[in-house]
């Protein structure tokens, strides 16, 4: 995928990417279900609420907040019958504020959907609202997570009996390996480079060592990739 221009965010925090992550906690004998969707755009994020609305048909509320883009420009929530306030705004700040490190909120491209089945004792405005927050963050705290970087690719190519041994070697020295293609001719290797002058210089640098000086790097723009968890 092709980086958006706008973006001026080098890097966020994400869900792993996989299947839909579910937490419950019960509270005062509601059941607060909680499920967490990696999402791209608007459109997965509200498939999410749709697709729990027919499978929890019978819940009470399906409230959501999500969060989108490397920038977070994107930020939706709804209270779905709660009293105005209660749920969806709450659920969305235990996204935003949710720290990856001390001091960094970066979490991003995530959809949270809570199912509540309501127990008989209501909980007030400010129970509502503690019990939505703790929910979702609840889940992240649980939930598998991923940072998500903006990388540049660059291309090596090699003869078809070298591309896994220079494989092995880039990934030894701490190279994030894109992918590998094996074309009629060679294989081409492609790895994710920090935007940086320097690190490109020194890749280059690395790979004419480990080819004798028979492959170069080349360019092939930028794009997000997970690298670590």
């Amino acid at each position: 995928m092709e980086i958006e221009e706008e973006s001026r965010a080098t890097q966020y925090t994400t869900l792993t990417a996989g299947p839909d992550f579910r937490h419950e906690l019960e509270i005062r004998r509601s059941r607060f279900i909680t499920v967490l969707r990696r999402a791209s755009d608007e459109k997965a994020a509200r498939s999410l609420v749709s697709e729990l609305r027919r499978e929890f048909h019978d819940a009470r509320h399906h409230c959501s907040a999500f969060v989108i883009g490397a920038d977070r420009m994107i930020q939706r929530s709804s209270d779905d019958g709660e009293p105005s306030g209660t749920a969806g705004i709450p659920m969305l700040e235990a996204l935003i504020k949710r720290e990856s490190e001390p001091g960094v909120t970066d979490l991003s491209d995530v959809a949270a959907v809570v199912v509540r089945y309501f127990g008989g004792i209501l909980l007030g405005a400010g129970g509502l609202v503690r019990a939505y927050s703790e929910s979702v963050s609840a889940a992240l705290e649980l939930a598998p997570l991923v940072q998500r970087r903006r990388l540049r690719l660059c291309a090596i190519e090699v003869a078809h009996a070298d591309a896994g041994r220079l494989e092995n070697e880039l990934r030894n020295a701490g190279y994030v390996m894109a992918d590998t293609g094996y074309e009629a001719r060679h294989a081409v290797l492609r790895i994710a480079l920090a935007d940086e002058a320097q690190e490109i210089a020194d890749a280059h640098a690395r790979v004419a060592a480990l080819t004798a000086g028979g492959s170069i790097l080349r360019p092939e723009g930028t794009e997000w990739i997970d690298v670590r968890g």
